[in-house]
């Protein structure tokens, strides 16, 4: 007889949903749970179809895209990839039977979170962000409880565990090394080290801002910026880059960090967007300042940079307003203050939740057990 499912878990399409989702499975895992009886449905055209199988775990992937927030031909076929992707997500979840269905987020959870609601398995919702994504809201009358990420996101039976770290995140957390951080990534020991990244695309914006800046500190023998552009405009952004005079600024340009575990480790300082990566910089203790992305659903990449501001441990700019000038002004005034940034670093590390995978997934045990 084939082991029954303890635990589906349904979503992806991003390494954003799905990486909290793997780590919240390694803590079922861990406490005591066969990585056999956890079973994963993702994103056809997510990373979900690599990444689950290296972390020992099966996986089934369903059809289809995100149906876009305009009017375009393009959700037709959205549509119609939805649904069958809801039939098959129905099926899976009939056939498994599994104690408990938890829900990342994402286009490919929505099958699987009806499937919960009409095989009457319980469901948990885990949101990584301060306002709930759209199939997470149309869920949340259904689910058992919410393992969220931010104090008042709008799901209900709401109980505020953090977002799941990824285990190489977590280990700089617990035993942070930035020597060995920068001598593994070429970075000097004696500066001040920015770290720059928005995302594996990469922002315009942000990248146009810090080219201008380099040109502007060029000279400065004080600091070193580690720049990822991200893989959309790293050939093009390269074309007649910014070279800084031989003691001057250190200036690394990358693609994309493979390593990012190590940047957050290194950095004295970030420039980047405010996803579900925020709790990787306030793990790291990493203060930032945060540019959100302004086409974020429901705007809640602002809302997540304003819960951190008010940590005390991030200043936030908004898209529109981020140019050369203003990077300069904000990122000079905490590179001219150390104790403000010591101070900021702090108040991010204080506002962590480095064992966030553990309650998720004691709050999922006690759905499953009912």
């Amino acid at each position: 007889m084939a082991e029954r499912t303890y635990a589906l878990v349904a979503g992806g399409g991003t390494a954003g949903h799905l990486l909290p989702g793997l780590s919240v499975a390694e803590a079922l895992v861990a406490a005591g749970h066969p990585a056999s009886s956890i079973h994963f449905v993702g994103a056809e055209r997510g990373p979900e179809g690599e990444l689950v199988p290296q972390r020992g775990f099966t996986v089934d992937v369903l059809p289809g895209r995100g149906i876009a927030r305009r009017l375009t031909l393009a959700n037709v076929g959205a549509v119609i990839d939805l649904v069958r992707a809801l039939g098959r997500g129905i099926g899976i979840v009939r056939r498994r039977r599994p104690q408990v269905v938890v829900v990342l987020g994402g286009y490919a959870s929505f099958a699987c979170g009806v499937g919960a609601v009409l095989c009457r398995v319980p469901l948990v919702l885990l949101e990584q962000n301060q306002r709930a994504g759209a199939v997470n809201r149309v869920l949340r009358r259904f689910a058992a409880a919410s393992a969220v990420s931010f104090p008042d996101t709008d799901l209900p039976r709401a109980t505020v565990v953090g977002n799941p770290l990824r285990p190489e995140v977590r280990a700089v957390a617990e035993h942070p090394d930035p020597a060995a951080a920068r001598a593994e990534l070429g970075l000097p020991a004696d500066r001040t080290v920015v770290g720059v990244f928005s995302g594996s695309l990469g922002s315009r914006r942000i990248n146009e801002a810090v080219r201008a800046l380099v040109g502007r500190w060029a000279d400065r023998s004080d600091l070193a910026i580690r720049h990822v552009v991200g893989v959309r405009d790293h050939d093009q952004f390269v074309v007649d880059l910014p070279t800084p005079p031989e003691g001057g600024l250190v200036y690394q340009v990358v693609r994309y960090e493979d390593r990012m575990h190590l940047l957050l480790d290194a950095a004295d300082v970030a420039v980047t967007r405010s996803g579900g990566g925020v709790f990787e910089l306030m793990a790291a203790g990493l203060p930032a300042i945060l540019v959100p992305l302004p086409i974020a659903a429901r705007d809640h990449q602002m809302a997540n940079a304003r819960s951190v501001e008010a940590t005390g441990g991030a200043v936030v700019v908004p898209d529109a307003e981020l140019d050369a000038d203003r990077l300069e002004r904000e990122l000079g005034a905490l590179l001219d203050d150390p104790e403000r940034l010591a101070a900021m670093g702090a108040a991010m590390r204080a506002a962590a939740t480095v064992d966030a995978a553990e309650r998720a997934a004691a709050l999922i045990e006690g759905v499953a057990r009912g």
